[in-house]
């Protein structure tokens, strides 16, 4: 890192690499490795959890718009296709599930890296369904892969439940 020996003797202002150090070092005490992590996890948990909402109509009822999607609007795009979805009103119930069980666990911070992963394969089959959206899906894959490789953070039940398991750490 740059040093406080970079300035001029002649001028009391900081060179301007001083200045980049400087804010480089307040970006990384405001963007710590937890907080981006929760952040991670919460920006991939709302567009699943809010899909996973409208696909509801009470406790364990898929409401009739769920279904209708899945028998008759959504269709996997693979190669010789499209196909229709097998069995849609377990495609829907699984989707709906996934998209409730799987952000709460993420925003929770419990059993996170799978969560990420359950997300990331929803990801995979809503990028067949809706090829092109692949901006959005791609984003997704980002997010869940970043968390699946750094885990939930210090921020997470995760974290907690290791601690309590092993206090030494």
């Amino acid at each position: 890192m740059i040093t406080d020996q970079h300035m001029t003797n002649d001028s009391s202002l900081p060179s301007p690499w001083l200045l980049v150090d400087r804010a480089n070092r307040l970006i990384q005490t405001l963007a710590t490795p937890s907080l981006v992590q929760l952040v991670l996890r919460l920006a991939l948990a709302v567009p699943f959890w809010r899909s996973g909402l409208l696909k509801w109509g009470g406790f364990l009822r898929l409401n009739d718009t769920a279904v209708t999607l899945f028998s008759d609007e959504f269709m996997l795009h693979l190669p010789g296709g499209p196909y229709h979805f097998p069995a849609p009103t377990v495609m829907a119930f699984l989707s709906g599930s996934g998209e409730i069980m799987f952000p709460i666990l993420l925003v929770l911070g419990l059993g996170t890296r799978l969560a990420a992963l359950g997300l990331l394969f929803m990801t995979v089959i809503v990028e067949l369904t809706v090829p092109d959206g692949w901006p959005i899906h791609l984003t997704w894959a980002a997010m869940a892969l970043g968390i699946m490789a750094g885990g939930p953070g210090n921020i997470s039940l995760d974290h907690l439940l290791c601690r309590v398991r092993s206090p030494a750490r």
